[in-house]
């Protein structure tokens, strides 16, 4: 079995980006921009929020932090993310969700522009990676491919079973490992005979935010398992897989921590530098 470092391939990615963002510097004059627009005092949003920063000063992007209170009114929030939708030094814009209750979080994304969805989620992007066309990719499902490449796992041919549908992980998960030429089956809770499903796959990608859903017995020997979940359980982070007994039977497992996490932030700030350069062009 091998042990997929997640966190090792990310620090590769920042130190890489880091390269690339000084040659766009030394090309255009100016550095590469990614804004942060954080409303409220949500403790995991304000880790998340600071990871990114941090990842920023790292691979050499400059970010704008903006902070809004949690009773930030509609207009509020709308305007910020206007202004740096309209900003030139702003390649990117990212607003951390959960958005509190009373705003209308699909009104506030509408506003980012499709070259500066560094999230992805855009219906342009999505229509994109639909078509194989390029676009920006959601963070998490690219940084799972970009963890597949860099352990030389090609999905050319493979079974490919994807558990989880949501418009962040599942859909596009399935949909990169169909351009990557995988056969896909997507999973989820109306689905029949799910641990057969599972049995079968080759590539097992588990993104449904239940801890240690995914049994050895749902897995085959020799398969790729990749856990996507973050769970809290007695005070510690577990996935979606139960790791000590699947590990026994793949070739290759994630771990939770340090497995795919790392890897969103690292291909958020990817995006950014994919966008200012698409900007320039």
């Amino acid at each position: 079995m091998t042990l997929i470092e997640g966190k090792k391939v990310a620090a590769e990615v920042r130190a890489e980006l880091k390269a690339e963002t000084a040659a766009f510097e030394a090309q255009y004059g100016k550095k590469v921009g990614l804004a942060v627009v954080l409303v409220g005092e949500d403790p995991a949003s304000q880790v998340y929020v600071r990871n990114k920063i941090k990842g920023c000063e790292e691979a050499g992007i400059r970010s704008f932090a903006h902070y809004l209170p949690a009773d930030a009114s509609q207009k509020q929030v709308e305007e910020l993310v206007a202004a740096l939708a309209a900003d030139e030094s702003v390649h990117g814009i990212l607003v951390q969700l959960p958005l509190p209750g009373h705003l209308d979080a699909d009104r506030i994304l509408a506003l980012i522009p499709t070259e500066k969805d560094v999230d992805g989620f855009s219906a342009d992007n999505i229509g994109k990676l639909a078509l194989n066309e390029e676009g920006t990719v959601a963070c998490t499902p690219f940084g799972v491919m970009e963890l597949l490449r860099r352990y030389h796992i090609d999905p050319r041919g493979k079974r490919a079973v994807v558990v989880g549908r949501s418009n962040i992980v599942g859909r596009p998960m399935a949909l990169l490992l169909l351009n990557a030429d995988a056969t896909v089956t997507v999973c989820h809770s109306r689905t029949a005979d799910l641990k057969e499903e599972c049995a079968r796959a080759d590539i097992l990608v588990a993104a449904i935010g239940k801890p240690k859903f995914i049994a050895a017995e749902m897995v085959k020997d020799g398969a790729v398992v990749i856990d996507v979940g973050i769970n809290r359980v007695d005070g510690k982070l577990v996935g979606d897989v139960d790791f000590d007994e699947v590990s026994k039977k793949a070739s290759f497992i994630t771990p939770v921590p340090g497995g795919v996490g790392p890897m969103t932030i690292a291909m958020l700030l990817k995006n950014a530098v994919a966008c200012a350069k698409r900007a320039v062009r």
